[in-house]
């Protein structure tokens, strides 16, 4: 029996809990926002395993030096990312979210307000492909500040917004038609998606070429190698992303166990 799968059996031996925000990284916890209840529906056995399994799964976030090509499981997150694999529910979706001002937070929602209400797919996993420009909100607030991110944006992000919660996230989950509530236009964060059961995938040659970029530019106030910038923006990935060591590529493995693919 795999890590993966005697994890999640664990789990459901082990009973459910209440379910809060946390991510289990090891060091530099990256996110800016205070736990959130969870929004997973009631009778989701599988959806409320894989988050809780994942919520005590750690992530190596003590880098020193990364390399251009990761070649060892210990480089990336590869505990969290095969409780991913593994997942026993029927209905799984991976987005390929590229477009950092495109509506891919939206797009991620309305599929799964439709997947629960209208299908009955309680179980719905979500997955976000995060890679590109998009990438830019899987750091926190302190890589925003010292790398200077916002000028990447074109001005159109001063921080990292997609963090934020807003206050419809204190609406009352049961008024799922609510049209200023939870479930609503108005709460597309990254957190309360979380909440929510998705999983956000952080790519390491997104990570990687960004820290090239900053090197060039001289956005480099410890003067860095590009290796030591990798490795400070892999430390700094908001709490509950899942490092892989390369988005694209990840893309056909969970291809191969079901995912349906959406961009």
């Amino acid at each position: 029996m795999n890590n993966a799968r005697r994890g999640i059996l664990g789990f459901m031996t082990g009973g459910l809990a209440t379910l809060t925000l946390g991510g289990g990284t090891t060091a530099q916890a990256g996110s800016v926002s205070p736990p959130l209840k969870t929004l997973i529906p009631e009778g989701t056995p599988w959806l409320s395993i894989l988050s809780k399994s994942l919520e005590k799964t750690p992530r190596r976030r003590d880098f020193k030096s990364v390399p251009m090509i990761l070649t060892r499981p210990e480089e990336w997150d590869d505990e969290a990312l095969r409780l991913i694999f593994e997942y026993q529910g029927q209905h799984k979706q991976v987005f390929d979210n590229m477009v950092l001002d495109g509506p891919w937070l939206n797009l991620m929602r309305n599929s799964l307000n439709s997947q629960i209400w209208a299908f009955g797919h309680k179980d719905f996993l979500v997955v976000s492909g995060t890679h590109g420009p998009a990438h830019l909100a899987l750091y926190d607030d302190y890589l925003w500040d010292k790398y200077q991110l916002s000028q990447l944006t074109q001005g159109k992000f001063k921080d990292n917004s997609f963090l934020k919660v807003s206050a419809a996230a204190q609406a009352d989950p049961a008024q799922y038609e609510d049209i200023t509530g939870v479930f609503s236009p108005l709460d597309n964060s990254i957190p309360v998606l979380q909440s929510r059961g998705v999983v956000f995938l952080a790519c390491h040659n997104a990570i990687f070429e960004l820290a090239t970029r900053l090197h060039q530019s001289g956005t480099n106030p410890d003067h860095q190698s590009i290796p030591q910038l990798a490795a400070e923006l892999t430390n700094h990935l908001i709490d509950g992303a899942v490092l892989t060591p390369g988005v694209m590529g990840t893309m056909p493995e969970l291809g191969a166990r079901g995912f349906y693919y959406a961009k």
